[in-house]
């Protein structure tokens, strides 16, 4: 990457070899390309004989950098090399899915490069993940003037830098939702107590996409790991009639 940090991820063919989908997936903050959702998405794609691909962000797992260095348009640089390298290995169409997190990485780089991928998936999906909403503002300030902050929120205990909120004026909401037209699919956790499910809700009203889904399961928390292997399938199921609705577009000569 530019900074000279390195990404690492695996891309693994499924039996259409290259010719096949490809689903890339995108992890959520402090997690890895190897957590739970990750290993049950690769599964499921084996399964339909479709290739997988996943990478490690800056600052996580084996890739380089540090997340006292992270920051929105990383993020989205990190995404974009690489599903452009897997594109540029594959023949086949991509699909993108992004926990929290890389469901908002994957929601920008949609957005600004809609022909990258033929569908989204996004699970519990951090809309206004540069927004910060639960911290006071005594909280922001003091993160303002040391230029760190510990984040906590039962699973992980990170240091990240202010670079985060620098950039939140760059990444509008708004904007997003103006931008974004691919067909997409959201799985969003009605306890979740990080990210409300309302966010999901009011991104699948507003944005300008035609073909959206909203599955919202009532007892799922943030994380929805029990739920996995039934949000794998349905998102590849998703992205499988989105595929039939391209063909059925064509039209016969």
């Amino acid at each position: 990457m530019p900074d000279g940090a390195c990404l690492r991820g695996v891309l693994k063919l499924g039996k259409q070899g290259r010719a096949g989908p490809t689903v890339v997936f995108a992890h959520g903050f402090g997690s890895t390309r190897s957590g739970e959702k990750a290993l049950a998405l690769e599964t499921e794609c084996a399964r339909r004989g479709w290739a997988f691909a996943a990478c490690d962000f800056r600052g996580h797992g084996q890739s380089g950098g540090s997340t006292m260095n992270l920051c929105g348009s990383d993020l989205v640089e990190d995404l974009d090399a690489v599903t452009q390298w897997v594109a540029r290995q594959m023949d086949g169409p991509l699909f993108l899915l992004g926990s929290s997190m890389g469901g908002w990485a994957a929601a920008w780089l949609s957005a600004r490069a809609p022909e990258r991928a033929r569908a989204c998936a996004f699970v519990a999906p951090a809309f206004y993940f540069l927004q910060f909403r639960g911290l006071s503002k005594n909280e922001l300030e003091a993160w303002r003037r040391t230029g760190r902050h510990v984040f906590n929120n039962g699973w992980m205990d990170v240091e990240i830098g202010y670079g985060l909120v620098e950039e939140s004026q760059r990444f509008p909401v708004s904007e997003l939702t103006e931008k974004f037209k691919t067909p997409l699919i959201i799985f969003h956790g009605m306890r979740d107590d990080v990210i409300p499910y309302s966010a999901s809700v009011e991104f699948a009203a507003n944005c300008r996409a035609t073909n959206v889904e909203l599955h919202l399961l009532k007892e799922g928390d943030h994380r929805l790991n029990h739920a996995k292997k039934e949000i794998v399938r349905e998102a590849c199921d998703f992205f499988e009639r989105s595929l039939t609705s391209v063909r059925d577009s064509v039209p016969s000569v």
